[in-house]
């Protein structure tokens, strides 16, 4: 196993997409195994919208040290429309950077720990979402610092909401 200090981030590029993929389709089999089989369905994410956000320079990817993507996740700061309305209460109404789109390809240890920890050293408000059913993801989350702040709506679905400051 890989250890985390030895976990490197950078900007995700488009010859990257097929790995991604890859990672995103163990990602969404790994959830229906652990009993959350509506999150990540209709072909969701995209190789399109991935690729909008390397575009934009909201793509990252988590390598090992031997170079291998390990993970990948999606992080920028400002207004996300999706956290517009909440079913409950922000902690506040300060600028926030939101992390969406975590994953890995579950053979190295240590990478969501990383790619939260390297988005809160960019920006010390955070947001996330995630689903009802996606009971790693909401205790990696509260493991993390993130507290439960209501119930936000992505395309019409439900998400608990996060947030860490």
């Amino acid at each position: 196993m890989t250890a985390m200090n030895e976990l490197r981030i950078r900007a995700a590029r488009p010859e990257d997409l097929d790995v991604l993929m890859s990672i995103f389709a163990h990602a969404k089999a790994f959830m229906r195994e652990q009993g959350n089989p509506h999150q990540w369905e209709d072909g969701y994410p995209s190789a399109e919208l991935i690729l909008h956000e390397i575009s934009q320079g909201h793509c990252f990817v988590c390598e090992g040290p031997d170079g291998e993507v390990a993970g990948t996740f999606c992080f920028s700061v400002g207004e996300d429309p999706t956290y517009t309305h909440i079913e409950g209460a922000w902690l506040d109404q300060t600028r926030y950077g939101v992390i969406h789109r975590l994953a890995s390809n579950g053979r190295v240890k240590g990478v969501a720990r990383q790619c939260i920890a390297w988005c809160f050293a960019r920006h010390n408000n955070l947001r996330a979402d995630t689903h009802a059913d996606n009971l790693i993801m909401q205790k990696l989350l509260e493991d993390n610092g993130f507290q439960k702040c209501g119930i936000i709506y992505t395309r019409e679905s439900p998400r608990i909401a996060y947030q860490k400051r």
